[in-house]
């Protein structure tokens, strides 16, 4: 399996990266046999790669990050880089590479603190890979002190290190970091590709992975979770039943408080999973003993360690509730494409009725407020306030 097949509807992506591997390959080669160094290049120094939520931009990161580390022996006899087997592809695609650092925000920024060691070890030789590989997940979350320090770094990079930003859009991205940068952009995933992965590599049932591929609005990891977790399913249903439980005030702030919770319990799912390795990991590596007390002097180690995880719990609380808004946006949407009889596919085809019968008893202009109030509530998030009363404020609205 080449490190390509994780880009789902991507082909001219994987394309541009595929030839920028190669030429890539080709100039360490010609830098460790002393050969000539190709002159026309398809490789830079600095990626920036965009696209909606589920387009898979940190797949493709991650991807070409695993093509530069290839060191399969197929290289040397024509072979393109990015086997997907070698040392190289394996330890990359997982994380565990000692040349690749994945950077990505604990809270709702990235802090100059999260960088610092970063940025110096972006000067440095790679240690034992083929190139030196810094991965930014969150690139839109680095702020004003941690985005300078980048464009430091981008500016005059070491001769082997590689830059990889993803980012929603360009201008979720400081100018000046943008324009240093090549950008590849990434669309949504049709909805068939979704659901061809799915059955391809999860064995999941032709309609049920259709289903979820549409559900999940062309988010991969979405739909997969939503075909293969019932508490998932469960919580997608508990948003698309706010739309009719807001006809009276009391069923407005009920249906906010619900919906809230059901992002928190999200989120808590996750963040437990992550949460107990990460303690695990640093209890051991401190040399705690198995259920034993910790040694003297490690407790700040700990004590920051909880506090970063509660960053974290926070932004995924509102990661999930940004996935509920999604669905809401997308159930309003059906509701829109009844009234003006578009021949556009539904994405909640499982709750047609309930979509009929709004449709039915409103107009496309008042849908269309109601959008409105949902992307208003998205932007409140992001603008801190606190998400029970965001969500009121929106349920309100679309009463």
């Amino acid at each position: 399996m080449a490190v390509w097949d994780d880009l789902v509807g991507q082909s001219q992506v994987e394309e541009q990266l595929a030839a920028a591997a190669r030429d890539a390959d080709a100039f360490v080669t010609a830098h460790e046999t002393g050969g000539p160094v190709p002159e026309a290049s398809k490789m830079t120094h600095a990626w920036l790669f965009t696209g909606p939520p589920g387009a898979g931009r940190v797949d493709a990161a991650r991807a070409f990050a695993a093509a530069l580390q290839c060191v399969s022996p197929d290289r040397a006899l024509g072979g393109a880089p990015g086997c997907g087997f070698c040392t190289g592809c394996h330890t990359t695609l997982i994380g565990t590479h000692a040349d690749l650092t994945t950077v990505s925000a604990v809270g709702t920024q990235i802090l100059v603190g999260d960088m610092r060691d970063t940025v110096r070890k972006s000067f440095t030789a790679p240690a034992n890979g083929r190139w030196q590989v810094i991965l930014v997940t969150d690139a839109e979350r680095l702020n004003e002190r941690s985005g300078n320090a980048v464009l430091k770094a981008v500016e005059e990079p070491a001769p082997r290190t590689v830059w990889l930003l993803c980012a929603p859009s360009l201008d979720d991205v400081l100018p000046t970091i943008r324009s240093r940068c090549r950008h590849l952009n990434l669309r949504t995933p049709p909805v068939e590709a979704v659901a061809d992965v799915l059955v391809r590599r999860d064995g999941i049932d032709p309609g049920i992975a259709m289903a979820a591929a549409r559900a999940g609005q062309g988010h991969v990891n979405r739909a997969r979770r939503l075909a293969t977790d019932e508490r998932a399913r469960a919580r997608r249903a508990v948003v698309l039943k706010l739309p009719a439980r807001v006809a009276d005030i009391g069923g407005c702030f009920k249906a906010a408080q619900e919906l809230v919770d059901a992002a928190a319990e999200d989120a808590k799912q996750v963040a437990e999973e992550i949460d107990t390795k990460e303690t695990e990991e640093l209890k051991a590596a401190l040399g705690a003993a198995q259920g034993g007390r910790m040694p003297r002097g490690t407790a700040g180690m700990m004590k920051e360690l909880e506090e970063k995880q509660k960053r974290r719990g926070r932004r995924t609380q509102l990661d999930s509730l940004g996935l509920a808004l999604t669905d809401l946006t997308g159930f309003y949407r059906d509701v829109l494409a009844l009234q003006l009889r578009s021949r556009t596919p539904l994405t909640n085809e499982d709750v047609r009725d309930s979509l009929e019968a709004i449709a039915r008893a409103t107009t496309p202009e008042l849908t269309l407020r109601r959008i409105e109030a949902v992307l208003a509530c998205r932007e409140a998030l992001d603008r801190n306030v606190a998400p029970l009363l965001a969500v009121e404020a929106m349920a309100m609205a679309l009463r």
